[in-house]
């Protein structure tokens, strides 16, 4: 039997034995929280990554056929079509009973030539048989004879009239104002060539000195273009007014370089009318400052940019499906997890079918089936969409809303926004798309890829007001030169006739 100072001296060792083993016990769980924390941080950085990973994937795989990014993005290598379009099985080219348009001769040639036989060009008798030939086929050829034309304007004096006593002086006409200047035809031309073909004003100066032999200088077809410009004040408060008290106007931006920094075009149009302005914004400060969006009380067609939401919420919006039909185009190519983007895509074109169909029968609205058909299975298209992407969560004690991402971004727009979406089947004046807009500011990036930039604001804005005219005027069936023409004339009420 152990004596009490062996159990003493054992109980001790037990207890340094078990002190030794607490303090292993706590260094492995100061250890263990330690690579807990370490593990949630690397999860999160690896959650992060993955996200950005799949962000800069989705980034690459953008292109003009699944996104809002223009054709010229897409460089050399352009992407497939992803038009939805079905083969109708009809041959290419011009239809059975299709009119067709080709060049024609309506008028009375200036010059006949006669087309003999080789034979008879150097015949002795080809006089002889004149009489006897006969035409058995007619060709004609168009082309245009340059010609520069001089008028000199000599203002007479009469210093003996036998009505008066006063010596009489001849008047000038009243655009008639230097000893030597350009006139209308010549100037109309300058500026269609600078606004309507995009050229710079070096470029136009080569062409008219190379065509013409006219030395007229850039600066000159600079003055000329801020003329007409100024010609152009007028019928755009006409035309920005006309656009305020329309049932239906489009609205768009589109970037530009003025003097080497960004500048944003805005464009309000319709069926009939055209207005251009620029500004430093795109947002809300160049919606307002165009002037037609904060005072119209018909409908704003658009493609779904926040500011036209926060600055009007008391007028009714559509937006552009064919944004849409494109970001439905990324998630079908970068996300074939989302079942519901194509279902969701077939689902706007059946509905565009359905309107067309309708309208080819003369009807102004859907039936009721349709409406409630398509309403119900926009519904339950949102309800899979949700299914497919649950809410995202925070990682436990970080704060704030978490990002949501571009899938459930393009989803909550289309829950928030339905009523815009399908209103193109509620009401037939409200078209599927905001084609009209993206058409109007077309010219913007020609001009911007031909000439490099803008250099000034004035130059710019010059641009802008021409092309309003210039567009509002092929609306009304007139051509671009004649509108800048009528400017010139100082006869603009015949861009509307």
């Amino acid at each position: 039997m152990p004596t009490r100072e062996e159990l003493y001296k054992e109980n001790q060792e037990l207890k340094e034995r078990l002190a030794y083993t607490e303090s292993v016990l706590n260094l492995l769980l100061e250890t263990t929280a330690s690579q807990r924390d370490s593990i949630k941080q690397l999860t999160a950085t690896v959650e992060k990554l993955t996200q950005t990973i799949d962000e800069l994937k989705e980034k690459l795989g953008k292109n003009s056929q699944n996104s809002s990014k223009p054709p010229s993005s897409d460089g050399f290598k352009k992407p497939k079509s992803k038009s939805l379009r079905k083969r109708s099985g009809k041959k290419p080219g011009g239809q059975e009973g299709h009119e067709g348009a080709n060049l024609a001769v309506t008028e009375e040639p200036d010059r006949t030539e006669h087309c003999l036989p080789s034979r008879c060009l150097t015949c002795p008798h080809r006089d002889q048989c004149a009489a006897e030939q006969k035409v058995i086929e007619t060709r004609y050829k168009k082309d245009i004879v340059i010609k520069t034309e001089t008028t000199a304007y000599e203002r007479i004096l009469i210093d003996d009239c036998p009505c008066s006593d006063d010596v009489l002086i001849g008047d000038f006409p009243e655009d008639i104002k230097a000893p030597v200047q350009y006139g209308k035809n010549i100037q109309a031309l300058a500026v269609s060539l600078s606004t309507i073909g995009a050229v710079s004003l070096n470029r136009v100066h080569e062409i008219l000195s190379g065509v013409f032999g006219i030395p007229i200088s850039p600066g000159t077809i600079g003055t000329m273009v801020s003329r007409v410009s100024a010609a152009a004040a007028i019928p755009l408060v006409f035309i920005k007014q006309a656009l305020i008290d329309s049932a239906l106007v489009h609205f768009d931006e589109t970037g530009t370089r003025v003097d080497g920094k960004l500048w944003w075009v805005h464009t309000s149009c319709n069926e009939l009318f055209t207005y251009l302005t620029i500004n430093r914004k795109r947002g809300a400060e160049g919606t307002i400052a165009n002037g037609v969006f904060p005072r119209m009380k018909g409908i704003a067609a658009h493609d779904c940019w926040k500011p036209y939401w926060r600055i009007r919420d008391d007028i009714m919006h559509a937006i552009c499906n064919a944004h849409i039909l494109r970001e439905l185009n990324g998630l079908i190519d970068n996300h074939p997890q989302q079942t519901w983007a194509s279902k969701f895509q077939k689902l706007l074109l059946r509905m565009k079918k359905v309107k067309e169909r309708a309208i080819a029968r003369g009807k102004d609205k859907l039936s009721y089936y349709h409406l409630h058909k398509f309403d119900q299975e926009y519904d339950e298209l949102i309800e899979i969409a949700y299914s497919e992407n649950p809410e995202p969560e925070n990682p436990p004690g970080k704060k704030g809303r978490k990002k949501r991402g571009k899938v459930l971004a393009l989803i909550d727009r289309l829950r928030d926004y339905k009523e815009a979406v399908c209103l193109f089947i509620k009401d037939f004046m409200v078209p599927f798309d905001n084609n009209e807009a993206e058409r109007a500011i077309r010219n913007v990036k020609t001009k911007t890829k031909v000439s490099g930039c803008f250099r000034t604001e004035d130059g710019a804005e010059d641009y802008l007001n021409i092309m309003s005219i210039v567009g509002t005027a092929k609306k009304h069936g007139h051509s671009g030169f004649d509108a800048i023409m009528y400017l010139i004339n100082d006869t603009p009420e015949l861009i509307y006739s």
